[in-house]
């Protein structure tokens, strides 16, 4: 990592950055391998649209060979036969690595994504090692049980890996999404292939190679790159895969369910989105702060967040001045240009075909009614790139698509409300739950409203905050697993009873 007396300028980055030869390839069985079918995709840089590199295109049969792969680390125990110090060692010595390798990560994945580049060096790198490193102290931490039998009788309860797990990662924070995946299911003993999103691949290509630089055991951490209905299908699809762990659309997520059912039942685990409502009071601490705060929960990332707080709930009382302070805020905190520059704020979209997504959603926002306060079309943006303006409306109710549909774009909605039961019944209008905040001074009000709100993480006076101790994940079709936390190492785990009859 750059030395942080002297942090690296927009043009030190791109003169790495014109150094720099991204790796495409499949990595199986520690080796960098083509797609079978000699296949290839390109990898683009969205904020330039230039090619990054040609990405290895699998399908079922670089799938079948990855999981053979793996189930070979399972069978000769190259890996879950390791004492749990001895895993944990290795996965500590992965984030030592991964540390110093930190420069080089940032850029492939600010190239490859178009996340500025102080954001992943200061916020989701850090993240990424604190999530390997708890799951490494994790390792020890597992206990069984001896329960309390006849005399003549022992029974025990035992935990133990599931075997060769499937996992299938986003593109919105492509090494730390994958990464609450790998190193939970790696800390309990399994084995992994893991598919990353077409759209950013190049971070996690990078990420496997140097596991086993770190002495992790070739064969045990695989990726194949490949687009969704390939490659991911046929992860879902394979017989030797005994859990499917998932991040992304919940279309897809739907899929991957009917997948499982149709080849062997396997365990799958999902999060599939959001549309967080954050509710205002009018009795905030300090609606400066909570702006600012509400601000940075739909605009961070350019909105590429699951849990994104785009769904504004604000008390009338407070309404116009928290509108105002939202748009005057929001241009002085998100600066949008060259993602190799350390000052830019807001980088692009990851592509342009999502681009358009965004801007489809924005367009059937002003059909419907809604006010657009804030996202004009001359608002001062990059002239090349996949970027989207900062987007504000507001005069919006439940009924629109703006309320009820997963942007994944830099664009909130605001709607007002009276009553405490009016803002709970707005912010659980959703088929989603994933998350979800509540402002206030009343603490009263606050416990009522985190008991009544449907969503898997509640924030009271903040938004996003947490550790590792905080499980993370959705009610309703926001998904069915909790990520972080010790319960996520414990999901990649099955309990065995043995009953000893001493006679």
């Amino acid at each position: 990592m750059a030395d942080a007396t002297t942090p690296l300028t927009r043009d030190d980055w791109h003169g790495r950055a014109a150094t720099l030869r991204p790796e495409g390839r499949h990595f199986i069985g520690g080796q960098l391998l083509p797609s079978r079918s000699g296949a290839t995709f390109d990898c683009i840089n969205p904020a330039t649209g230039a090619v990054l590199a040609q990405v290895a295109q699998g399908d079922a049969a670089d799938i079948d060979l990855a999981v053979s792969t793996a189930q070979a680390a399972w069978a000769d125990r190259r890996w879950r036969g390791l004492a749990p110090r001895q895993r944990m060692d290795v996965l500590l010595r992965f984030a030592d690595t991964l540390e110093r390798h930190a420069d080089e990560l940032a850029l492939l994945e600010t190239l490859d994504m178009g996340k500025p580049i102080s954001d992943v060096l200061n916020i989701d790198l850090p993240e990424v090692l604190r999530t390997i490193r708890y799951f490494a102290e994790c390792i020890d931490k597992i206990d069984g049980a001896v329960t309390h039998t006849a005399p003549g009788s022992l029974h025990m309860i035992v935990h133990e890996p599931l075997g060769v797990v499937g996992a299938i990662s986003p593109w919105n924070y492509p090494l730390l999404m994958a990464i609450w995946k790998v190193a939970p299911a790696l800390a309990a003993g399994n084995c992994v292939v893991l598919k990353p999103s077409e759209q950013a691949p190049l971070s996690c290509i990078r990420m496997a190679q140097l596991f086993v630089e770190s002495g992790g055991p070739a064969g045990v951490f695989n990726v194949v790159n490949g687009l969704g209905p390939e490659a991911g299908k046929a992860l879902a699809l394979h017989p030797d895969v005994a859990k499917l762990t998932f991040t992304g659309s919940t279309a897809v997520g739907k899929l991957l369910l009917a997948y499982a059912g149709q080849s062997n039942m396997k365990r799958v685990a999902l999060e599939t989105g959001g549309k967080s409502p954050q509710i205002f009071f009018d009795d905030v601490y300090d609606l400066d702060a909570a702006v600012d705060r509400a601000i940075g929960g739909i605009y961070d990332n350019a909105g590429q967040v699951c849990n994104a707080g785009s769904r504004l709930l604000v008390q009338r009382g407070i309404h116009d001045a928290f509108v105002a302070r939202f748009v005057e805020r929001s241009a002085q905190l998100y600066t949008p240009g060259d993602p190799l520059d350390p000052a830019t704020t807001l980088g692009p979209v990851v592509s342009a075909a999502h681009r358009g997504n965004v801007l489809a959603h924005v367009e059937r926002a002003r059909e419907q009614g809604a006010h657009q306060a804030m996202g004009d079309a001359d608002a001062a943006m990059p002239d090349t790139g996949a970027f989207v303006a900062p987007t504000l409306f507001t005069g919006t109710n439940g009924a629109m698509d703006i309320n009820r549909l997963e942007v994944f774009g830099p664009v909130a909605s605001v709607m007002a409300f009276d009553t405490e039961d009016e803002a709970i019944a707005l912010a659980n209008d959703s088929v989603y739950g994933l998350a979800a905040a509540v402002w206030t001074a009343d603490l009263n009000r606050a416990h009522r409203c985190v008991g009544a709100l449907e969503a898997g993480v509640v924030w009271v006076n903040c938004f996003g905050d947490g550790d590792m101790t905080q499980p993370f994940g959705g009610y309703k079709q926001s998904g069915n697993s909790r990520d972080k936390h010790i319960d996520s190492l414990r999901s990649y785990m099955q309990g065995k009873s043995a009953w000893f009859n001493l006679g």
